[in-house]
C-alpha cells in the first residue's frame, strides 16, 4: 500500500476498507472499518472474513467463494449481510478487489463495504421490491386456496365415492377377491387422508392475515398439538406486521414446524416472537435429536428449508438454523421493520 493510498484509506470513515491476503486473512483495517464493524484494528489483525459474514452464510463457503470470484472476474461486487461485533446484522454493499503484482501474481484483496442499512426503508428500489413481494405473496395465496379448493371439492370427493363403491363391492365378493377389494380401499382411504393433510397444509384454517399472534397460536392448538408435541408460545410485539408479512412468516414457521414433527423427534417446541434491530425476530427451537454436524441445514437438501431461506431474504431478512446431535435444533428468522407497514 502506498503511502498515498494509506492517508487515503485512513481518512475515509464512511467505508470500511480493508485487505485481506490470498487465505482470507485480515491484513489492513482502517477507521470507517472500525466504525462499521465495532473491531479495532488490533482486535481483527490476523483473523479471517468468515468473522463478518452472517452464520449460514460462512457454513456455506461464501467468504471464499466471494474471493474466488473476485480472482477470477477481476471484481466482485454483491449486496448482502454481515455481522458487525456482538452479532448484529446490517445489509451492505461489498467490492472486492484482487491486488496483483507486476507479474500477474495474486498477493491478496482489497475489500470496500458501505454501510446500507440506514438508507434500506427509504430507498426507492427496496419500496418496489416490498411492493413486488407483496403481490408474489397475495397470488401465491391465492394459488393455494384454488388448489386447496379444487382438491378438496373435486379429487377427495372423487375418492370417497370410489371408496363407498367399492365397499358395497366386498360384501358381494368370494372371499379371495374379497381381500384385493380391501386392501385397495384401504389405499384410497390413506390416500384421502393425505390430500386432507395438504389441504390443511395449503390453507390452514387458523391463517389469519391480521393477526399473526392468533395465526401462530392457533396452528400450534389445531396442528401442533395434534402430533403429540407439547409447546409454548412467547411474543413480545407491540405492533402488527402488514397481511403480506404475517402470511409470510406464518409460512416460514409453518415449515420449520413441520420438519420438528418430521425429523426432529422432539417432545416439545418453543416459538418466540421479538421485536430487535428494528424488525421481527423469530425463534423455533425443538428439544429433539438436532442434524447431524456433518449437515448444513441452510444450505438444505430439501425444498422446504430452501423456500424458508428464500421467503426471509425476499424483504431482506435473514435465516439461520443451529442443531447439534441429541441437543435439538433452533430455526430463527427475522424481517426487518419497513416490511412491517402496508405501502
Amino acid at each position: 500500500m502506498t503511502d498515498e493510498f494509506r492517508l487515503l484509506a485512513q481518512g475515509v470513515v464512511e467505508y470500511a476498507i480493508f485487505m485481506v491476503d490470498v487465505d482470507g486473512l485480515v491484513t489492513g483495517w482502517n477507521p470507517g472499518a472500525e466504525r462499521i464493524t465495532g473491531y479495532r484494528a488490533d482486535e481483527i489483525i490476523g483473523e479471517h472474513i468468515s468473522r463478518f459474514y452472517a452464520p449460514e452464510a460462512a457454513a456455506d463457503g461464501r467468504p471464499e467463494a466471494d474471493l474466488a470470484m473476485a480472482s477470477a472476474d477481476g471484481r466482485h461486487v454483491i449486496e448482502d449481510w454481515r455481522v458487525r461485533r456482538g452479532g448484529e446484522r446490517f445489509w451492505a454493499h461489498v467490492v472486492t478487489t484482487p491486488l496483483r503484482d507486476e507479474d500477474g501474481r495474486l498477493l491478496g484483496f482489497g475489500k470496500v463495504v458501505r454501510d446500507l442499512s440506514a438508507q434500506a426503508d427509504a430507498d426507492d428500489g427496496y419500496a418496489d421490491l416490498r411492493r413486488t413481494f407483496a403481490h408474489l405473496v397475495r397470488a401465491q395465496e391465492t394459488e393455494r386456496r384454488r388448489i386447496a379448493w379444487d382438491v378438496h371439492d373435486d379429487s377427495i370427493q372423487s375418492m370417497i365415492a370410489a371408496s363407498m363403491r367399492l365397499q358395497v363391492l366386498i360384501g358381494q365378493q368370494p372371499e379371495a377377491t374379497r381381500q384385493v377389494l380391501v386392501e385397495l380401499d384401504a389405499s384410497i382411504q390413506a390416500a384421502v387422508r393425505r390430500l386432507r393433510v395438504l389441504v390443511a397444509y395449503l390453507r390452514p384454517p387458523t391463517l389469519d392475515g391480521s393477526d399473526l399472534v392468533a395465526s401462530l397460536r392457533g396452528y400450534l392448538e389445531e396442528v401442533v398439538a395434534g402430533w403429540g408435541l407439547a409447546y409454548t408460545l412467547r411474543h413480545e410485539l407491540t405492533m402488527e406486521p402488514s397481511p403480506e408479512v404475517v402470511v409470510n412468516v406464518f409460512r416460514i414457521a409453518q415449515e420449520a414446524l413441520v420438519n420438528v414433527h418430521k425429523h426432529a423427534r422432539a417432545a416439545g417446541v418453543e416459538v418466540s416472537l421479538t421485536e430487535q434491530q428494528n424488525g421481527l425476530l423469530v425463534r423455533i427451537s425443538d428439544d429433539g435429536i438436532g442434524i447431524a454436524a456433518s449437515v448444513s441445514a441452510v444450505r438444505g437438501e430439501h425444498i422446504g428449508m430452501i423456500a424458508m431461506r428464500e421467503r426471509a431474504e425476499a424483504v431482506r431478512g435473514w435465516l439461520n438454523v443451529e442443531s447439534q446431535p441429541g441437543e435439538g435444533t433452533t430455526v430463527e428468522f427475522w424481517v426487518p421493520g419497513a416490511a412491517w407497514e402496508n405501502d
